[in-house]
């Protein structure tokens, strides 16, 4: 039931291959997941945020979208469009406003972050990867998932990962059983979920703990006392990577290091073709024990 993959760079001579080596390693895990896929990308950061949003109408919804997102913002917006989804680049600090214009013409916003680009929607992994060329993408570190639906709709918004904070972005192999009484309580810390999709209010569980002044490693520790059910979350923020799997862990993992890079999959099929995989320490990560690394 889906599979994940993610893979966090140490070094900066293999950043601008990590598209490639992460969409390899997405699509080794297809049949674990073939309704849709996603994979976030942490890149450089510039002066400014991304946001990236997606249309089932590209062509007619992104058509003058910089020039108007601009004249409501008062600066200048720059776009770039691949396929349904575009990146505009924004000035800091104006990610609320420019979210709320673009969900009001009809675009879903994927996320927002100085570092992540989010690309999803419903297809196997090698088709949505190729449609956003994302294998041509480099960055310090990724996530990616390929979906097996399970309680909720095959949609482009279903897909992960889910993106509830800036540069946060979380993807999940499992099921969550209190997830509805954990909507609403993030609901009224203000992190609203629009999905009925379980990996959404995981995120937002993490963004809400971050949002408090938590840690990654602190708030990934929180997931096991305050969500039920089975689960591997594998969750990335601007300068981390981080996996957590629930206690009795019943869901596979595995995970590789070397002094290049730490990569995450849910089968050793996923990391089998990585560079220096041979000499790499690899292990199943424990049941209830988090780990992440930060740049």
């Amino acid at each position: 039931m889906c599979g994940i993959a993610g893979l966090f760079l140490k070094q900066a001579g293999m950043q601008p291959d990590l598209g490639a080596l992460l969409t390899g390693m997405l699509v080794t895990l297809t049949d674990r997941g073939p309704d849709s896929a996603g994979i976030a990308i942490y890149g450089a950061t510039g002066a400014g945020v991304k946001m990236t949003v997606q249309s089932d109408t590209p062509e007619a919804a992104f058509a003058g979208l910089d020039v108007a997102l601009g004249e409501a913002l008062g600066v200048p917006v720059a776009m770039r469009v691949a396929d349904t989804h575009a990146v505009l680049t924004l000035p800091e600090g104006a990610g609320a406003k420019a979210q709320a214009f673009a969900e009001a013409r009809g675009l879903r916003v994927m996320g927002i972050g100085a570092a992540m680009e989010i690309y999803k929607e419903v297809g196997l992994p090698r088709d949505v990867a190729r449609r956003f060329g994302v294998e041509r993408m480099g960055g310090t570190h990724g996530i990616g998932h390929t979906r097996m639906a399970t309680e909720s709709a095959v949609t482009t918004l279903g897909a992960h990962p889910f993106s509830t904070g800036a540069d946060q972005c979380l993807v999940h192999n499992g099921s969550l059983s209190n997830h509805n009484r954990m909507r609403r309580v993030l609901a009224r810390k203000g992190f609203v979920t629009k999905t009925e999709n379980d990996t959404e209010v995981a995120a937002a569980y993490i963004s809400s703990r971050l949002a408090e002044g938590a840690s990654l490693g602190d708030a990934l520790e929180g997931t096991l006392a305050d969500l039920d059910g089975f689960f591997t979350f594998v969750v990335g923020t601007r300068n981390g990577f981080g996996v957590v799997r629930d206690p009795i862990a019943c869901k596979p993992a595995v995970m590789a290091e070397t002094a290049d890079y730490v990569a995450f999959g849910s089968e050793y099929r996923a990391l089998a073709t990585l560079p220096g995989i041979e000499a790499a320490r690899v292990w199943e990560p424990e049941p209830a024990t988090v780990y992440f690394w930060e740049h």
